[in-house]
């Protein structure tokens, strides 16, 4: 909420003020929020969290707008545990990987 505020103090500001005192203004907001004036109008017209930050770190525009891709995880049975593991069977020892379980299908003849 105090971003919000801020952001709707800025406009009024920006649209009073001169063109130093408005990348003054900007300037000092990127540095407080991480978002410039603009930035707090994108987000409070669309519902969502932008920034021209993290578009200039090689991230999204917006934090809803970022793919979340489900990691690689394999889990294999050990002594008293389940593993995991960012590849498949790392050492080789054959065992069935929790979760996948084919062995009770039959195949034709």
């Amino acid at each position: 909420m105090r971003s919000l505020r801020l952001g709707i103090v800025g406009g009024f500001l920006a649209l009073s003020a001169g063109c130093t005192e408005l990348a003054v203004l900007d300037a000092g907001t990127v540095v407080t929020t991480d978002k410039s004036t603009v930035d707090h109008a994108v987000s409070f017209f669309s519902g969502k969290n932008c920034s021209t930050v993290r578009l200039e770190a090689g991230r999204t525009y917006c934090v809803e707008d970022e793919l979340n891709p489900t990691p690689a995880v394999h889990c294999y049975r050990t002594l008293g545990e389940v593993t995991c593991y960012s590849r498949r069977d790392p050492f080789r020892n054959g065992r069935g990987e929790v979760g996948v379980n084919d062995q009770n299908f039959t195949t034709p003849r």
